[in-house]
C-alpha cells in the first residue's frame, strides 16, 4: 500500500490520497469505523471532488462491476491491505496517520472534564443564567420561533419586570449557569440598564488585581526549585504491568501528568478529582514507586485509622514482589511497634509510610522526604492544613478526593493547583441507586431484607454513639435473619479492628455503624446502605459514604432518610443534588454543587464572595482567566470584556436540533452549548460524529446549524460583527479592529459596483442570487476570498 499517512488533521492526506488515485489501477475500497466518521469524511472527500459509492461489505464491493474507482464501508479495521494490485483496501487511520478512536476518545473525555462545570445539562426552569450582555436572568426553556419566515429554536430568559429575552441557540456561548449564591436570591438584572455593565467593569476591576496576584503565585511557585525524579525506566514499566486492570483513558491521562510533574524541577502541587473505586490509588502507587526509585521517601497521608490498615495493606501487596519497606503509623500499633517505625523513617530504612495526623506532629522526622500523598484532604483539620501548606515549597505533593471542597476546586480551577480528573468508570461498574425518604420502619425493613435475601451485606449509619445499641438491638428484633453487629470510633482499637474483620468475612451481615466508615475497608459483598438523617450531612461526606456500596458489578443502592418535620433549604439542596447526581463519576460535578450551595470560599482574599455573587462563579472564572491570560501575554486586561461573542450571523435558514431527532431538551441545550463552544472545525467535525453515532444521520437543520457555526468562527479573526443574508442580498457589518485592508474594500466596490456598495463607513452590501443554501455559502466563501485579497495584487 502507498504511504498515504501524514500526522495531521488537515485535508492534505486527503489530496495525498486524490493524487494517488489518478495513478492506481484497480479499485478503492475506504474503510471508516463508525457511521459518524463515513459521513465527516464523506463530507471532507466532497470538499476535493471525490465521491465514494458506499457498499455494506467486502464481498459486495469484489462483485462491484459499474465504472466507480472509489467506495466507502463500515468496519473497526486498524489496517488494509491490497490483492493483485487491483483491490485495494484503506483504512481510516492509515489515511490519517494517528489512531483515530483512541484520539477521539481521549480528547472527548480532556473536553468533558474542561466543560463540566460549564455544562448547562441541569439547568431547569427557573434556574438562573447569566447572560454576558444582558446579565442574570431565569431560565424559562427553549422556544422553537418562527422569525422571518425561517424557524429557529430560541433560549427563553426572564428578567426584572418580566421583560423576556430570546438567544438564539448560536449564541449560547454567551449563556453560562450562575452559581455563587442562593439559587433563589440571584440578583436577576433589569434589561436595558446600566446596571449589569457596571456591576461587570467593577467585577473586573478587582479580577485584575486577583490575577496579577494569581500570576505572583504562580511564578513564585515555578521559580522554586524542587527534586527532578529519574524518568521512567524499564522497571516502572514491569511495575505498572502488576496492575490487574486496564487503565482507563483518564486514568491513563493522570498518571502521565503526575509522572511529568514529577520530571520537572517544579515542585508537583496535583489534585488528582475522581469517585470511590475509580483508580485514584493506582496513580498514587505509580507516583510513590517513581519516589522510591529516586532514592526519596514517600508519606501516605489519611483521615482514618482504618483506611490507614487499608492502604498499608494494599501498598504492601502491590509492592510485595519489590524490595520497598513499607510501614504504618496508627493507633492500632503498640507504642513499642511505632517507635521501632519511627527509627526506621529516621534511618533510612523505611520507603513508603501510611499514616493518619500523626505523621504531621513534630516529633515526626524522615531522613530524605520526596513525596506527600494525601487522601481527602477535607478530612483535616485547619492546622494540619497549615502544616501540609508549609511541606507544600520542600517536596512534591499529590491529593487524592472523590469530591474537593470549594476551596481546593476554585484553586485547581484558577490554575495555582493542577488538576486532573479521573470521570470514567471501571467496566462492568454499576452506579449506585439512591432514594431519599422520610424515616419508615417499612422501607427501612424491606431494604434490609432485599440485600440479605440475595447474599449481600447491609450498613445502617446511625451517627449518634449514644443510641447506637438501642438502634442495632431494635433492628435484630424487627429482621430475626439480621446478624447485627455495631461499629463506632469510641471502641477500642482492637475490638474495632475485629468487628471490621468479622463483617468482612461476613460472620454478620447488617453493621451499624457511625461515619468511621466513611474512608474504611472494601467490602464488596456490602450493597446497600441505609443512613439514618441524611440531612446533617454534606455533600461531600454522603456521596463519600455512598461510595462504600457499589463496589463490585452488583447493582447497589444507597437510601438517604431524613426526618417527617421539615429540614434546612441547604440540607434539602445536598440531597437534591445527590439524588440527581447518580452517574458514575459524578463527584467533581457534586463537588460544584458544593461550591454553589456554600459558596466559592475565600480564593486569596475576602472581597471576591460579594464579585462572585454579582456575576456568578462561571462567569467569574471565565473573566479571571482570560484577565490571567492577558497578563501572561503582556496586555492590559480588557475592561469592556464582552467575552469575545463573536460575528452575528443571519442567513435565514433553519439552523436547529430538531425536537423529532433529539426528543430531550437537555440534550439538546448540552449539544447547543458544546457546538456554540467549539474552538475549531476539528471540534466541530468531531461532534458531528459524536451525533450521528448517538442519534442518527444529520438532518439539514442540524447541517446547517454546524456550517453557520463554522463561518461564525471565520468571520471573527476578520473583524467582522454581523452577516445577514437573504436569498438576493446581504450585508456584512465590519467592527472597529476589523484587519480586512479598506483599500481592498475600495478595490471590490470599484471592480464590481453592480455587486457590492459600501454603506455608512463600516458595512458592505452585496447583491446576487442566492435562493437555496448552497448558493448563500458559495456566495460568502466567494467574498471572504475577496475580501483577504491583497488590494495591490493584479
Amino acid at each position: 500500500l502507498p504511504d498515504l499517512s501524514v500526522d495531521s488533521r488537515s485535508e492534505q492526506p486527503l489530496q495525498r490520497l486524490q493524487t494517488w488515485l489518478q495513478n492506481v489501477p484497480g479499485k478503492v475500497l475506504l474503510c471508516v469505523e463508525s457511521a459518524g466518521r463515513r459521513e465527516a469524511l464523506r463530507e471532507m472527500l466532497q470538499r476535493i471532488r471525490l465521491t465514494p459509492q458506499e457498499v455494506n461489505n467486502w464481498p459486495t464491493f469484489i462483485e462491484q462491476t459499474d465504472t466507480s474507482q472509489l467506495y466507502m464501508t463500515l468496519g473497526p479495521l486498524e489496517q488494509g491491505t491490497s490483492i493483485d494490485n487491483a483491490l485495494f483496501l484503506i483504512t481510516e487511520n492509515e489515511l490519517f496517520g494517528q489512531r483515530i478512536r483512541q484520539t477521539r476518545r481521549r480528547q472527548k473525555q480532556k473536553t468533558d472534564s474542561e466543560n463540566i462545570i460549564r455544562d448547562l445539562s441541569e439547568l431547569k426552569e427557573g434556574s438562573p443564567v447569566v447572560h454576558l450582555d444582558h446579565g442574570v436572568g431565569r431560565y424559562i426553556g427553549l422556544q422553537t420561533l418562527d422569525a422571518g419566515g425561517q424557524v429557529n429554536e430560541f433560549l427563553v430568559l426572564s428578567y426584572s419586570g418580566n421583560d423576556k429575552l430570546y438567544v438564539p441557540v448560536s449564541s449560547l456561548h454567551l449563556i453560562s449557569r450562575y452559581g455563587g449564591a442562593e439559587m433563589d436570591a440571584a440578583p436577576i438584572s433589569k434589561l436595558g440598564t446600566d446596571k449589569w455593565s457596571n456591576a461587570k467593569r467593577k467585577a473586573i476591576e478587582k479580577i485584575r488585581d486577583t490575577a496579577a496576584e494569581l500570576l505572583d503565585i504562580y511564578a513564585r511557585r515555578q521559580a522554586r526549585k524542587g527534586f527532578a525524579f529519574d524518568a521512567p525506566d524499564e522497571d516502572y514499566q514491569r511495575f505498572s504491568a502488576g496492575f490487574p486492570y486496564e487503565e482507563t483513558p483518564d486514568q491513563q491521562a493522570a498518571i502521565e501528568a503526575v509522572i511529568g510533574d514529577m520530571c520537572s524541577l517544579r515542585p508537583m502541587d496535583r489534585l488528582v478529582c475522581g469517585d470511590v473505586g475509580f483508580g485514584k490509588t493506582e496513580v498514587a502507587m505509580r507516583a510513590a514507586f517513581m519516589a522510591v526509585q529516586s532514592g526519596k521517601q514517600v508519606a501516605v497521608l489519611v483521615p482514618t485509622t482504618l483506611l490507614a490498615q487499608q492502604h498499608y495493606q494494599n501498598f504492601s501487596d502491590r509492592f510485595a514482589e519489590w524490595p520497598v519497606k513499607v510501614d504504618v503509623l496508627s493507633r492500632f500499633n503498640s507504642a513499642k511497634e511505632t517507635q521501632a517505625a519511627l527509627n526506621r523513617m529516621i534511618e533510612g530504612k523505611t520507603d513508603i509510610v501510611v499514616g493518619t495526623h500523626k505523621l504531621l506532629q513534630k516529633d515526626i522526622k524522615f531522613d530524605h522526604l520526596g513525596l506527600l500523598i494525601i487522601d481527602e484532604e477535607h478530612r483535616f483539620g485547619v492546622s494540619q492544613k497549615e502544616k501540609i501548606k508549609a511541606l507544600r515549597a520542600e517536596i512534591d505533593i499529590l491529593t487524592l478526593t472523590a469530591t474537593p471542597i470549594p476551596r481546593t476546586l476554585n484553586m485547581a480551577m484558577a490554575s495555582i493547583r493542577d488538576l486532573s480528573i479521573i470521570a470514567t468508570p471501571p467496566a462492568k461498574r454499576l452506579s449506585v441507586k439512591t432514594f431519599v425518604r422520610q424515616q419508615d420502619d417499612a422501607t427501612i425493613k424491606e431494604a434490609v431484607l432485599r440485600e440479605i435475601l440475595r447474599g449481600g451485606q447491609v450498613y445502617y449509619l446511625h451517627n449518634e454513639v449514644k443510641s447506637i445499641d438501642k438502634i442495632a438491638r431494635e433492628l435484630g428484633e424487627a429482621i430475626p435473619e439480621a446478624r447485627v453487629v455495631v461499629a463506632h470510633g469510641q471502641m477500642s482499637e482492637r475490638e474495632l479492628e475485629s468487628v471490621m474483620g468479622d463483617f468482612y468475612h461476613k460472620r454478620f451481615n447488617v453493621l451499624v455503624c457511625t461515619t468511621i466508615i466513611e474512608t474504611g475497608i472494601d467490602v464488596p459483598s456490602a450493597n446497600t446502605i441505609i443512613i439514618h438523617r441524611a440531612d446533617k450531612f454534606g455533600l461531600a461526606q454522603l456521596h463519600q459514604l455512598r461510595g462504600r456500596v457499589g463496589r463490585s458489578h452488583h447493582q447497589a443502592y444507597a437510601y438517604l432518610l431524613t426526618p417527617p418535620q421539615k429540614i434546612t433549604k441547604d440540607a434539602e439542596k445536598r440531597l437534591e443534588a445527590i439524588s440527581n447526581a447518580q452517574d458514575l463519576g459524578a463527584g467533581f460535578m457534586l463537588a460544584t454543587h458544593d461550591l454553589e450551595i456554600r459558596g466559592a470560599g475565600e480564593l486569596l482574599g475576602d472581597e471576591q464572595s460579594g464579585q462572585i455573587e454579582t456575576i456568578g462563579f462561571t462567569l467569574y472564572m471565565e473573566m479571571l482567566e482570560q484577565a490571567v491570560n492577558a497578563i501572561r501575554s503582556g496586555k492590559e486586561p480588557s475592561i469592556d470584556l464582552t467575552g469575545n461573542s463573536g460575528a452575528e450571523v443571519n442567513l435565514h435558514i433553519p439552523a436547529l436540533i430538531p425536537s423529532d431527532y433529539l426528543p430531550d431538551v437537555n440534550s439538546r441545550l448540552t449539544l447547543y452549548k458544546r457546538i456554540a463552544n467549539a474552538k475549531d472545525d476539528h471540534q466541530l467535525r468531531e461532534l458531528q460524529v459524536e451525533m450521528i453515532d448517538r442519534f442518527g444521520l444529520l438532518p439539514d437543520q442540524v447541517k446547517n446549524l454546524f456550517r453557520v457555526t463554522s463561518l461564525k468562527l471565520r468571520l471573527a479573526p476578520l473583524g467582522i460583527a454581523k452577516l445577514n443574508v437573504t436569498d438576493s442580498h446581504g450585508r456584512v457589518e465590519f467592527s472597529k479592529e476589523t484587519d480586512i485592508n479598506p483599500f481592498t474594500l475600495i478595490k471590490l466596490v470599484q471592480t464590481k459596483p453592480q455587486t457590492f456598495k459600501l454603506e455608512d463607513g463600516h458595512s458592505l452590501r452585496f447583491y446576487g442570487a442566492m435562493e437555496n443554501i448552497d448558493q448563500r455559502f458559495n456566495t460568502i466563501d466567494q467574498i471572504l476570498e475577496d475580501l483577504q485579497k491583497d488590494p495591490n495584487a493584479k
